[in-house]
């Protein structure tokens, strides 16, 4: 009997496995974005614990500067630091355990590139953290006198106030560059799962808050300029402001929003090259011991061809060889 087996094109037979392969990338694609989150309560509980941690974080925040600027001080701007340090040192060490202690777009943009959250949870907190931003400013317009709302524009980020400011190219700049020193100096120790367990919470809330009083210190110092208030660092908070007090906290507001995601973005691709590896400290390649070795190669060397020079004998005339058959040989 024989058997009649027909190879050809049939779209019945393989309409299936395409169906199949459409499938399996659609499920491979939302798995990879973790829509799965949308369904979970843990993940809308985080945020909510974000939006509701932020609008107190930065109403606290923006109340203890305007407070700094308010002092009798010779220099109120040395005390802005020290206020950033001690409000965000206390948000990051109570929500750091709890949903990341992110309370910026930035660290949240980071955190997606990164890899150390998803981008349907990173999205939800963006948004949280936006509406976040709006209540924490508006809870502080509706505490303020309206004296000290005219004066601090609800503590906004000006970049030309009056036309005592600073071009949009250099506040561009300065909010890359102060954006990029608090990823290099909290990012890469933050999302280091090893280092971040050899430090424990503490020490990383330390170092985050530091790196964020040492940009907005920065930023606020360099120019001089009274019409520049310094980095915004937080395009959120930036976008409130202008949202509920306008005028001339709309200029320029593009560059709070480009000059930290650029920097999140150079800063990611950075974090690419460094190295896997700590560098060595067992004192290997300590100076010292690089001085003795090449004093002692030297001296070694100068011993060896001074004994070569002495011992050297022909390496094929045995010890004891006649004198008759020595004189054969052509030494």
């Amino acid at each position: 009997m024989d058997i009649v087996v027909a190879i050809g094109n049939d779209e019945s037979f393989s309409q299936p496995f395409e169906k199949i392969e459409r499938k399996s990338l659609k499920i491979t694609f939302l798995d990879s974005i973790g829509a799965h989150e949308i369904f979970s309560s843990e993940m809308w509980r985080a945020a909510l614990a974000e939006t509701v941690a932020t609008t107190f974080f930065l109403f606290t925040l923006t109340t203890c500067l305007l407070s700094c600027y308010e002092s009798n001080v010779t220099d109120p701007k040395l005390l802005v630091p020290f206020a950033v340090f001690i409000v965000a040192f206390f948000f990051l060490f109570t929500m750091f355990p709890l949903t990341g202690a992110f309370l910026n777009p930035l660290l949240t943009f980071i955190a997606t590139l990164k890899g150390a959250i998803c981008l349907v949870r990173a999205c939800v907190f963006f948004l949280g953290q936006c509406l976040a931003s709006i209540m924490a400013i508006y809870l502080l317009k509706c505490a303020m006198s309206h004296d000290a709302v005219e004066k601090y524009m609800l503590g906004g980020c000006t970049i030309n106030d009056n036309g005592s400011g600073i071009s949009l190219g250099t506040a561009l700049m300065l909010e890359f560059v102060c954006t990029f020193i608090i990823l290099l100096v909290a990012v890469t120790v933050g999302f280091d799962k090893k280092r971040s367990k050899e430090l424990g919470a503490t020490m990383v809330c330390i170092q985050i808050a530091a790196s964020l009083a040492l940009a907005v210190y920065v930023s606020s110092v360099v120019t001089g300029k009274i019409g520049y208030a310094g980095a915004g660092l937080n395009p959120a908070r930036c976008f409130a402001s202008a949202l509920l007090f306008g005028g001339p906290l709309w200029h320029g507001q593009w560059v709070f929003w480009l000059g930290p995601f650029l920097a999140c973005i150079v800063y990611y691709i950075f974090s690419k090259t460094l190295p896997k590896e700590g560098l060595a400290n067992d004192g290997k390649y300590e100076i010292i011991k690089v001085a003795r070795a090449c004093i002692g190669a030297t001296g070694s060397n100068k011993y060896k061809s001074a004994t070569v020079k002495v011992e050297e004998k022909p390496p094929c005339i045995p010890e004891t060889v006649d004198k008759d058959v020595l004189a054969l040989y052509p030494f």
